[in-house]
């Protein structure tokens, strides 16, 4: 056992007669490991782009609740009446009439 492990802290594996085996085998788990870490970033990108998206998104509530009110203040008939009459127009003082009319 304390052969074995003396053996491979010497790096005695990557010399010895099955050597190519051992190569194949290490350069076949760098392969993964690059690959792995690539992945990984791949993810960690997308995370943050997600989050760059939430974060525009709730931006754009923000100014879609603003622009909302601001139309709603302005259909309002206080200040439909406010700016008709910076135009020099008043609302009408006499009452509208209903004409009705009868078909036989």
């Amino acid at each position: 056992m304390r052969n074995g492990l003396m053996d491979i802290l010497k790096g005695k594996f990557l010399v010895s007669g099955d050597a190519p085996k051992n190569w194949l085998f290490i350069v076949f788990l760098s392969f993964l490991a690059v690959v792995m870490i690539s992945s990984s970033h791949n993810a960690d990108k997308k995370v943050h782009e997600i989050a760059q998206l939430n974060e525009r998104i709730r931006e754009l509530k923000g100014q879609y609740v603003e622009g909302r009110y601001a139309v709603q203040q302005l259909k309002l008939e206080s200040k439909v009446t406010q700016i008709m009459a910076e135009q020099g127009l008043a609302p009408s003082e006499t009452p509208p009439k209903h004409i009705k009319v009868v078909r036989n």
